[in-house]
């Protein structure tokens, strides 16, 4: 078996990677007694921990697409992600495959399930596997984090999304992809796709692969907030592509110059705004652990390792 290690965040999926927490050690316990189970201690935490693992690990995140984020942009050159989705949205797992697996299957998969090689984006220095955006959606995500807690995947981007409506300016934007200009104009949002979903569930692009080599761009141009709601549902559906004021454009570099500094995201975690939102792919550059059915099997093992305390993380 490889080496592995699994990183837990509590407040994953508000509180449900914590309440399974017990759960989790118990079946590590009895199928991979080798292998540590590392708790996070708040934000940040999870890419410490990966930095802290084996270079040639499989880093198993147990949380939502934050968690995930922060393994990914940690993850090194050999290590693997592995994916047990506890979140709200879960978009990142959505993407390989893995968002409807129960726990004990994902956890199986994730330390013996054959590896999978997956496109990965880049916003600025920030590694992403799923999504980036600028605009209304990074302040929807944002303004998620108010979100009542029993409000999870799509009804907390709604109602992120209501409150977010009461403050809508557009920012003047001159977008680029591979070196030509696509769009000049006032921008609600603009999203650089890996996977065809984000926002929990949303079918943003549809026409997504994150394993084809490039990145998929999606722009809405000027709409007003009768607008926006007008769109929803089409958004929902995935057929938002044929209005007039929504563009599209693949490629492997994507460069948008604002007239102010807008709010960024990448897998749902807020980054700084910015004046500049410049995104390119890494084709093949995230393996993750994704395919059940190559994995090793379940086997009893005659001799019994015990489990890795957990490190202390450095200053």
């Amino acid at each position: 078996m490889d080496p592995a290690v699994i990183v837990v965040n509590p407040a994953a999926g508000r509180g449900r990677a914590g309440a399974r927490l017990a759960r989790i050690q118990s079946w590590v316990r009895r199928w991979a007694p080798e292998v540590p189970v590392w708790v996070t201690e708040g934000p940040g935490h999870a890419s410490e921990l990966t930095q802290l693992a084996p270079p040639d690990a499989r880093v198993v995140a147990v949380g939502g697409d934050g968690t995930a984020h922060e393994v990914v942009r940690a993850l090194g050159p050999q290590q693997v992600l592995g994916l047990v989705p506890i979140g709200s949205g879960n978009d990142v797992a959505r993407m390989a495959g893995l968002h409807r697996m129960g726990l004990e299957r994902a956890l199986s998969t994730a330390l013996w399930g054959g590896v999978v090689r997956f496109d990965r984006g880049r916003v600025g220095d920030e590694a992403f596997a799923s999504s980036a955006t600028a605009g209304l959606d990074a302040s929807v995500a944002r303004r998620a984090f108010e979100a009542p807690r029993f409000l999870r995947g799509l009804p907390r981007y709604l109602w992120a999304l209501a409150a977010e409506l009461r403050y809508l300016q557009l920012p003047e934007v001159r977008i680029e992809v591979d070196g030509a200009e696509v769009y000049s104009g006032p921008l609600l949002l603009g999203a650089v796709m890996n996977s065809a979903t984000y926002g929990g569930g949303f079918p943003i692009a549809p026409m997504a692969r994150p394993d084809d080599g490039r990145l998929e761009l999606i722009w809405a141009g000027r709409f007003g907030r009768a607008g926006v709601l007008g769109i929803l549902p089409r958004l929902m559906l995935g057929r938002h592509l044929s209005h007039a004021q929504i563009g599209h454009r693949g490629g492997v570099h994507v460069r948008a110059v604002f007239d102010r500094a807008v709010p960024l995201q990448s897998d749902g975690e807020v980054l700084a705004p910015s004046e500049v939102f410049e995104v390119t792919v890494e084709p093949a550059a995230l393996p993750i652990a994704a395919d059940p059915g190559a994995r090793e099997g379940l086997r009893e093992r005659r001799e019994r390792v015990p489990v890795s305390p957990v490190p202390e993380p450095t200053a």
